[in-house]
């Protein structure tokens, strides 16, 4: 199984553990697992994207897993993460989500369900980043932020964090690594969102946002392309709330 699952292909599976990694902010009136409840892809468990922990997702190694979100956010890929920082060796995400589902009349399942657990002890995750690591970095910094937000010339959603990015980093808004109807972008046209904002996909690059949840979508999408890439976990979170911090603004 490839990186990426269509909606008919994992019709067609069996096997495999599917699960809800839908999550919102407090400005879109939404609630995941309240949406979870009303109808989810049939036998779907709930990853709880507000409390699940890098590397503490309780997994099964050997198990196969299809990921899917019905969030503005895409939070697909930042369960995509979890997941894989937790250990689990074969994850997709399913392209289109479930809004691409709902649309071809397939099948939901209401209920409670069942909630992926997390486990007492963390893994190391190797690939994630903090801001002390940050500071000392020579790789180049990828933010998914909107534009308006990275250059500072909106609010930012969080008490006490100031407007702005990282000095010097880059700005790959999220969306721009979708199709107009949701799934994912290929090949040629995804590497285009990455060089048209002037990153250089054979150099480290370590991905940011606002609190490490779309910054996801920047490593999946640099994982199909068959880049690594790291993840600072605080995002502009941690970097814009602390006053020693450099920042800029501008884009």
């Amino acid at each position: 199984m490839g990186s990426l699952v269509s909606t008919a292909g994992l019709a067609d599976l069996s096997g495999v553990l599917i699960v809800d990694a839908s999550w919102f902010l407090p400005e879109h009136g939404r609630v995941a697992r309240a949406e979870y409840r009303a109808g989810h892809i049939p036998g779907a468990a709930f990853l709880d994207l507000s409390t699940a922990r890098p590397g503490a997702v309780a997994i099964d190694p050997n198990a196969v897993y299809v990921v899917y979100d019905d969030s503005p956010l895409k939070t697909a890929a930042r369960g995509w993460w979890l997941l894989k920082s937790s250990g689990a060796t074969s994850v997709a995400i399913l392209d289109g989500g479930l809004a691409r589902w709902r649309s071809e009349g397939r099948p939901l399942e209401p209920g409670d369900g069942t909630t992926l657990a997390a486990t007492s002890v963390a893994r190391v995750v190797a690939s994630l980043r903090d801001k002390d690591d940050v500071r000392a970095t020579t790789d180049q910094i990828v933010d998914a932020r909107s534009p308006a937000r990275f250059a500072g010339e909106e609010p930012e959603p969080r008490a006490g964090v100031v407007p702005g990015h990282i000095p010097g980093a880059h700005n790959v808004h999220y969306a721009a690594l979708y199709d107009a109807d949701g799934r994912w972008k290929r090949g040629d046209a995804l590497a285009a969102a990455f060089t048209a904002a002037g990153v250089d996909l054979d150099r480290p690059i370590t991905t940011t946002c606002g609190s490490g949840v779309t910054a996801c979508s920047l490593v999946f999408a640099l994982h199909l392309l068959g880049r690594d890439a790291a993840l600072y976990g605080g995002s502009w979170a941690d970097w814009g709330s602390d006053p020693t911090t450099p920042k800029e603004t501008g884009r």
